[in-house]
Formats: structure tokens, C-alpha cells, sequence
């Protein structure tokens, strides 16, 4: 790694706006203006400036793709842009959920961020999955799957999940197909210019060779789904067993790649747009297909208004 001393505040601002400039996939779509962004921050780079203030003007500069997946890292700070959920409601209380919905319920092996358990008196199956950072093995799934194999309907809560691994997403997702179908389309750069993209390919999601779930299910979730959770509920929407309640998610459907820039900063940035099936984006989030809000005389009660609603729906049939 370069000495963070060895170049100049312009050499890295100049190598970070190149780096962008060439690889970055979302500035059509997104109506940015790259070479107006550059003008309007060069001015404010001055070979005098500290480590501090140059990175700084970079996060702001960054911050202009309003983009989730946009990180760049020194040693000393990681930035990170917040809009994409910042200025919406949250739809999620974690106290609410731990203590009226999740007391007893099982964690999949010694994971925090995976519980299920059986509510309305065992007639509807939940899970909560907060984050596919975390791995869930097929053998902990065939027991989940297994407890709730006299259950009516399945909730499965991914509110709040900010993503991970797109293998754990697709894992999860496998159990509740029985035909292998079309799921979405991944284009890649094919040159340095803002439009050098391939043509789409396909992504085909195929059944799980273990228990199958094929009875209704409602995906619950917030704004801060993002990136392999926002990429889950794209694919889950596609079954016709499944329906999503709650709010818009977060998106962050590029997928994202990492450089590093002279004086040993790395960026992560997105690079590969992923589309739904009818090829469009969902970088700024995915509707639910049942719109439903955290009411606060609810909280206030300690229910969850979105759980609630959802099991209304599944214990109804509707």
C-alpha cells in the first residue's frame, strides 16, 4: 500500500473522479452530470489541504451519486451515503418485535441475525432474517421448514437487512419455487464510456433440492432493505405464492466492485446494474405489493402493525 503522504490531494481527487468516471453504472440513469460534478469540486482541491479535508470534498463529491454502495475507506474514516433511508420512516422497531413477536423463538445455529418461530397459535410460520452477511446452511433450513410444515402461511421479515451475500439470498429463495424461472438480468461494462454496457443476461433462480414452501407467504419490508435483500424481494416477487407488505425498499441493485486510488484509499462503488424481469432498475427500491405502515398508537401498544396486517392476510386467505 502507497504511503498515504506520497501523492498530492489533486493526484487523488484526479485518480477517484477517473476511477468513477470510467466504471461507475448508474450516471444515465441517475442524471448526473459527471464532468459538472468535476468542475464543481476541483476548485475546492488545493495541494495544501490535510488528509482530512481531502477526504472531505471526496465524500461530498461521492455523496452527488446518492448511492448506498458508495464507500471510501482510509485509515483513519469509511464514508458512507445515508439518504437512501435517512429521510423515511423506519417501519421497523426492533424492542417491539423482540419482545412480543420473538420471545422463545429458535435461532438458525448461533446466528442473532436469524429467528423463527410459530405465531397465531401456530397456525402461521415467521422468520426474521436481518442481515445475509450471515449464512444459513440447507440442513438449519430443513428444520426451520420442518417446524412449520402444519402451519397455514409463512411470514418472513427482512426489514432492516442491509444485504451481504446474494448466495444467502438465493438460498432462502430456492425453497419457495417448485420450476426454475426468470428472476432478473445483470448488464457489465464493456468500456470506459458512461453508456459501454452489454446487452442484459439473464439470472435464473432454481428450486432447492430440499423442503420446498409452496403455501402463501407475505415478505415484509422497510426502506432499509438494500442490495441483496432489495435483490431477494425482486426475486420473491416473482412467485405467485408470494406477496410484499410494508414500505418501498432502500435499492442498491448495482453490484458493487473496489479500487484504490495512489495514496492507498480503496473505493467501492457500483459497477453492474441488476434489473428485474421486465429489465427495469430497482437501485432506488422495489413497492410493496400491499402498502403498510408502523402506526405509533401500535408501537405504543407494543404490536407491530406490519406482522399484525400480515397475519390477518394469511389467516384469512386473502
Amino acid at each position: 500500500m502507497a504511503d498515504e503522504y506520497s501523492t498530492s490531494p489533486r493526484q487523488n481527487f484526479e485518480a477517484l473522479w477517473k476511477i468513477l468516471d470510467e466504471n461507475y453504472c448508474f450516471f444515465d440513469y441517475k442524471g448526473v452530470d459527471w464532468n459538472e460534478v468535476y468542475e464543481r469540486y476541483s476548485f475546492g482541491i488545493d495541494d495544501s489541504m490535510n488528509e482530512y479535508e481531502l477526504f472531505s470534498e471526496m465524500e461530498s463529491m461521492l455523496n452527488e451519486l446518492r448511492d448506498g454502495h458508495i464507500n471510501l475507506n482510509s485509515t483513519f474514516r469509511i464514508s458512507s451515503y445515508e439518504g437512501w433511508y435517512a429521510d423515511h420512516p423506519s417501519n421497523f422497531n426492533w424492542n417491539v418485535l423482540y419482545n412480543t413477536y420473538l420471545p422463545g423463538a429458535a435461532r438458525a445455529g448461533d446466528y442473532d441475525e436469524i429467528r423463527y418461530t410459530r405465531m397465531a397459535g401456530g397456525q402461521i410460520g415467521y422468520i426474521y432474517y436481518a442481515s445475509f452477511r450471515e449464512s444459513i446452511l440447507e440442513m438449519e433450513l430443513d428444520s426451520i421448514f420442518s417446524s412449520f410444515k402444519n402451519c397455514k402461511g409463512l411470514i418472513i421479515d427482512v426489514r432492516d437487512n442491509g444485504g451481504g451475500s446474494l448466495t444467502n439470498s438465493d438460498r432462502l429463495a430456492s425453497r419457495f419455487l417448485d420450476k426454475k424461472i426468470l428472476c432478473g438480468y445483470i448488464q457489465h461494462k464493456t468500456g470506459k464510456g458512461h453508456h459501454d454496457f452489454s446487452n442484459p443476461y439473464p439470472i435464473y433462480l432454481s428450486p432447492s433440492h430440499s423442503d420446498l414452501w409452496l403455501k402463501p407467504v407475505i415478505v415484509l419490508t422497510n426502506r432499509r432493505c438494500y442490495s441483496a435483500a432489495n435483490n431477494f424481494v425482486s426475486k420473491m416477487r416473482e412467485l405467485p405464492n408470494v406477496r410484499t407488505l410494508g414500505g418501498s425498499t432502500g435499492g442498491g441493485s448495482g453490484f458493487p466492485f473496489t479500487s484504490e486510488l495512489p495514496n492507498g484509499w480503496s473505493i467501492r462503488f457500483s459497477t453492474s446494474p441488476i434489473l428485474n424481469v421486465n429489465k427495469e432498475h430497482t437501485e432506488f427500491g422495489i413497492e410493496p405489493d400491499i402498502k403498510v405502515s408502523l402506526l405509533p398508537n401500535d408501537t405504543e401498544k407494543n404490536k407491530d402493525s406490519l406482522i399484525e396486517a400480515a397475519l390477518a392476510l394469511l389467516l384469512s386467505g386473502n
